[in-house]
């Protein structure tokens, strides 16, 4: 099959669910002999407009587009969308929600199956304003109506789009990467001052909606100052927000920033981690808790449905990890000193949560189930 891939910013990826997606199914896909173009932002890619290089056999084709919050998205999917429809392909799949306010062109104007992959309910993201919300939701509206399918990451994203549009969808979740073989002695660890197991990490943008701040102001609160709070990644199109981040830590040399780290740096800070901690009040299926269950660190994490969906075996229990009242800072604090104070119970949790990720979440099946979808034998998935 021919594949064009609209909506991602680019591979290989630097920060972003999306592009990690991306990184690792397409080339998949391509190993199996499959063709895929994946149109990515010029901006992000940093090559020259219509500049078409290779990761690891995908095609990925520079659209032009200017560096700003929004603009790129909005010119990036529009320029995709036309060149899937100027092109002969057998599926163009657009990957989100926003991008796919231009489903109707491929669906109008080609003979291409047309796939939407919705990773989270986007328009609900606080970085973007009451227009730019508007027209993501929009384009959730806009898929609903021209897409011949329509994939979503999580069992709570079906339930969604089954009350709002009853339209059926196909849930197929994410998978965490795999990292790379990290310094055992943990020097990088070391370097910034902590010491191994014996720190917090919290590892995602440094956004609203994924509340840092929460984080900090909990630990803020905690007595056990043996325990440093790391908090790793870049602040995506919210700059104002991680800078109140560092003021309120500011008279805390236990809270450390590190930036984005990638690579040995990042599969060393994770395995080094005493605690992973995600306080989000929004997530689509998020692959950074994923990586920390499949790496067996202990995970606390808010109590939203992707969430349970991960750490709830069933409704009374969250044995493969902790849960705490979503937004409330004294639940959060009362979990994480139970967590600092219950090692036992979170190596056990830790390890039944690796295997559950082992059992569930694996790239090759994504990419297979998938394929079926773009072949139109839908019906065979479980």
């Amino acid at each position: 099959m021919k594949i064009a891939v609209v909506g991602a910013k680019g591979i290989p990826p630097k920060q972003g669910g999306i592009e990690h997606y991306c990184a690792e199914i397409y080339p998949r896909m391509v190993a199996m002999g499959h063709s895929v173009d994946l149109y990515a932002r010029s901006s992000y890619s940093d090559q020259p407009a219509f500049k078409t290089t290779k990761f690891e056999g995908v095609q990925v084709v520079s659209l032009p587009c200017p560096d700003w919050r929004g603009a790129d998205a909005f010119i990036a999917s529009v320029l995709g969308a036309f060149e899937a429809t100027r092109k002969k392909y057998d599926v163009v799949h657009f990957h989100a929600l926003g991008p796919s306010l231009f489903t109707w062109m491929p669906k109008l104007f080609s003979s291409a199956k047309v796939v939407v992959s919705c990773h989270g309910l986007d328009w609900q993201r606080n970085k973007w304003g009451g227009k730019s919300s508007n027209l993501i939701r929009c384009g959730e509206r806009t898929a609903v109506k021209f897409a011949d399918e329509i994939i979503v990451v999580s069992k709570d994203l079906q339930y969604y789009f089954t009350q709002t549009y009853n339209r059926e969808t196909i849930y197929i979740p994410n998978a965490p990467a795999s990292y790379v073989d990290s310094d055992s002695s943990f020097a990088y660890v070391r370097s910034l001052g902590l010491t191994p197991q014996k720190y917090i990490l919290f590892l995602g943008r440094l956004v609203p909606e994924k509340c840092p701040d929460l984080l900090i102001k909990a630990f803020q609160h905690l007595e056990n100052q043996d325990w440093k709070l790391v908090l790793a990644g870049g602040n995506s199109d919210a700059a104002s927000f991680a800078s109140s981040l560092t003021d309120m830590s500011s008279d805390n040399p236990n809270i450390i920033f590190t930036g984005q780290i990638l690579g040995q740096h990042l599969a060393e800070m994770v395995r080094g981690a005493g605690l992973f901690v995600l306080p989000s009040n929004l997530e689509g299926m998020p692959l950074a808790l994923l990586e920390a269950m499949q790496e067996g660190i202990p995970v606390l994490a808010s109590d939203i449905a992707p969430h349970r969906q991960l750490l709830r075996a069933d409704q009374e229990s969250s044995d493969r990890g902790i849960l705490f009242k979503t937004g409330n800072c004294e639940d959060l604090v009362w979990q994480i000193k139970w967590a600092i104070e219950h090692s036992d119970d979170l190596i056990d949790m830790a390890e039944k949560a690796r295997n559950y990720v082992k059992a569930n979440y694996d790239w090759d099946i994504i990419t297979n189930n998938t394929l079926q979808i773009y072949s139109g034998s839908a019906n065979k998935l479980s």
